[in-house]
């Protein structure tokens, strides 16, 4: 019986994020987890973009790499670490901003806004560097 509760109980945490997000008016959160699941929301939208301009940088890369000779190429493989590196650094940075309500209930709405700009940052920067190789 007590595995059968827990499962339930489990699955309804589980369940819970997803069917706040639905029901959140992010225009007028109102409580700490309004707030923060909108983060979140931001969050998601703002890492979209920047798939799909690390896309879109990604081909002039490679774009850019076709037009050079062998022994100058290496722009796709450049931006790929460069990718790989600020993940981790993003993610990083943005757990230490965290750390103002270490524990507390906004804690997560931090780190999620603090993704949010940053992914909008790098955002930023990739639709420039796609720009500058003649978008």
């Amino acid at each position: 019986m007590f595995g059968v509760l827990w499962g339930l109980i489990l699955a309804a945490v589980l369940v819970s994020p997803a069917l706040a997000e639905e029901k959140v008016d992010c225009s007028n959160a109102m409580t700490q987890l309004e707030m923060t699941t909108c983060a979140n929301l931001d969050w998601q939208q703002a890492d979209e973009e920047l798939n799909a301009a690390y896309k879109a940088a990604m081909a002039k890369m490679r774009e850019t790499d076709e037009f050079l000779p062998e022994d100058q190429r290496g722009a796709a493989e450049t931006l790929r670490e460069a990718q790989r590196a600020w993940i981790p650094y993003r993610d990083k940075a943005c757990d230490a901003y965290g750390f103002q309500a270490r524990g507390g209930t906004m804690e997560p709405m931090l780190v999620y806004g603090c993704r949010a700009q940053l992914t909008e940052q790098r955002t930023k920067e990739l639709e420039e560097l796609t720009e500058g190789l003649g978008n």
